[in-house]
């Protein structure tokens, strides 16, 4: 397993918002968290990228125990893209990127952290923009910046919160075949996403939250089947049969 989350509960100022979390995120895979919003998708995100401290429970990645890793071992084994990056200064998108192999340099970077922050540049199809200044791009290319910038750090898990978000349909799909091709190289992918319809498309696992919840899929129950999804979003939807998954229609 990649990722082990047993009895994981998280709460800011008192208030709960994971409950008993319990799952297992297979190595090689690219798995879809989905549910409402506020049902603490991006929350546990941030909890298995170390980012936030636990109430109790525990996290193990690639079999560590993620308390016990040092914030660059976590850089080596872990990358975390957020939902939204604030920028503040000018610095060229190739700066930027290289600061995706912070955790592999000592002084400065070398030649080879630049060589494998320039194939980051190109698998994500930025390469044209490695001059431009960061701060004058827009929202959907800083992404696709942010994006590069995390697979320059080599982590052998990518955790994504909303990749898709300010992307067009043509860059949705650059970077959903990235994925694709990620997890074929043998990289673990988490993302939360938005639309079920892109999870079933694309995830090969699916998660769902409700309430801060883990909402566990009866046996016999696909994660595509209509009662699954109406309990999870809480609105009425229709389910329509589509290449051994099924597409998701709001009624």
């Amino acid at each position: 397993m990649a990722i082990d989350v047993r009895a994981l509960n998280f709460g800011y100022r008192g208030d709960d918002v994971l409950r008993n979390v319990t799952l297992y995120a297979p190595a090689g895979k690219f798995i879809a968290i989905l549910g409402k919003n506020g049902s603490g998708k991006s929350t546990l995100l941030k909890l298995i990228a170390g980012m936030l401290e636990f109430r109790s429970g525990s996290i193990s990645i690639l079999g560590q125990d993620i308390t016990r890793l040092h914030r660059s071992q976590r850089a080596r084994l872990i990358g975390y893209l957020p939902q939204f990056h604030t920028p503040y200064f000018p610095f060229t998108v190739a700066e930027v990127v290289l600061t995706g192999r912070a955790s592999h340099v000592f002084s400065v970077p070398r030649r080879q952290d630049r060589e494998i922050a320039d194939r980051a540049m190109t698998e994500v199809g930025i390469e044209g923009m490695r001059n431009r200044p960061y701060t004058e791009l827009s929202g959907g290319e800083r992404h696709l910046v942010m994006i590069a910038r995390v697979l320059a750090q080599e982590p052998r898990i990518v955790l994504m919160d909303e990749p898709l978000s300010h992307l067009d349909l043509h860059n949705q799909s650059r970077v959903l075949n990235l994925i694709r091709k990620l997890t074929s190289a043998g990289l673990t992918v988490i993302a939360v996403l938005h639309d079920p319809n892109t999870a079933f498309a694309y995830a090969d696992e699916f998660i769902f939250l409700k309430d801060g919840s883990l909402r566990i899929i009866e046996a016999g129950a696909r994660p595509w089947d209509q009662m699954v999804l109406v309990d999870v979003y809480g609105t009425p939807l229709e389910t329509i049969p589509y290449k051994g998954k099924a597409l998701v229609m709001l009624v």
